[in-house]
C-alpha cells in the first residue's frame, strides 16, 4: 500500500452551513402543498439523505405517490428561490477551507458524497469556489443514496483507494453509516444536522467538535 490518502467529504452541515436554507425550504415546500411543515428537529433528522427519501419520511403516511412527488418538486422550486435569498446564504464553516488546503497539498486525494443532486451542488458550487479541490464528486442522482455504500466505493474506486487508505466525513448518522457499510474510518462532526451522542449511537470512530482537532486527526491518519 502506498502512502496514498482519500478524504471523502459530506457537504451539508459538513462544509457548508446550509441549516437555516433547508429548513425554510421545507417550511414553504410543506405550505405550499398545504401540509403542516415539518419542525427542525425532524428536518435535521433526514438531511443526507437523497431529497425524494427525506420528504418521504417527512410527510404524512397517507398522502399518496402523486402528491409526495409534487411536494419534492416544489422543494427543489423553493430550494431554488429561496437559495438567492441574501438572508438565507450558505457560508462555509470556518475552518472548512483551512483543512482543504492542507490537505490538497499535502497531496491527498478528496471526494465529496453528497445527498444533494448535481444540480443542487453545482448551485452550491456557484457560490463557493471550492470544486477544484475535489477530484471526485458523486450525488444522490448517481446510484444509491446513503447510508448505502455506494458513493464512498465508487469514490475509493475512481481514485484508486482501498478502505484503510481512506476516511468519510460528516455530520449525518446517515454519513457514519455509509462510510462504515463501506469499510472505512468514519468521523462526524457536531456542527452540523446531527447531535454528538447521535454520531456516536451510530458508530463514528471519532466524533469532532471544531476543525482544529479534525485536522489533528487527519493529520495523524495520513501518518500512521
Amino acid at each position: 500500500m502506498t502512502d496514498l490518502r482519500l478524504a471523502i467529504w459530506d457537504v451539508d452541515g459538513t462544509l457548508v452551513d446550509s441549516r437555516a436554507v433547508i429548513q425554510a425550504c421545507m417550511e414553504t415546500a410543506f405550505r405550499d402543498c398545504g401540509l403542516q411543515p415539518p419542525e427542525y428537529d425532524a428536518t435535521r433528522r433526514i438531511v443526507g439523505l437523497s431529497l425524494a427519501a427525506g420528504i418521504a419520511q417527512l410527510a404524512p403516511p397517507d398522502l399518496g405517490r402523486g402528491r409526495l412527488e409534487h411536494l419534492v418538486d416544489t422543494y427543489r422550486h423553493a430550494f431554488t428561490r429561496l437559495r438567492a435569498d441574501p438572508a438565507l446564504h450558505e457560508p462555509m464553516y470556518d475552518g472548512a477551507l483551512a483543512v482543504l488546503d492542507l490537505l490538497k497539498q499535502d497531496g491527498w486525494r478528496l471526494a465529496i458524497a453528497t445527498g444533494k443532486t448535481h444540480r443542487g451542488l453545482d448551485g452550491l458550487f456557484a457560490k463557493h469556489d471550492i470544486k477544484f479541490y475535489f477530484d471526485t464528486v458523486w450525488c444522490a442522482d448517481d446510484g444509491p443514496g446513503k447510508p448505502h455504500p455506494f458513493m464512498v466505493e465508487q469514490s475509493m474506486r475512481a481514485l484508486g483507494c482501498v478502505p484503510a487508505q481512506s476516511l468519510m466525513i460528516g455530520d449525518a448518522i446517515h454519513d457514519i453509516a455509509m462510510g462504515r457499510a463501506a469499510g472505512v474510518r468514519s468521523l462526524g462532526v457536531s456542527w452540523g444536522f446531527g447531535r454528538a451522542e447521535e454520531l456516536q449511537d451510530a458508530g463514528a470512530d471519532e466524533v469532532h467538535h471544531d476543525f482544529r482537532t479534525l485536522t489533528d486527526s487527519l493529520i495523524a491518519f495520513a501518518s500512521a
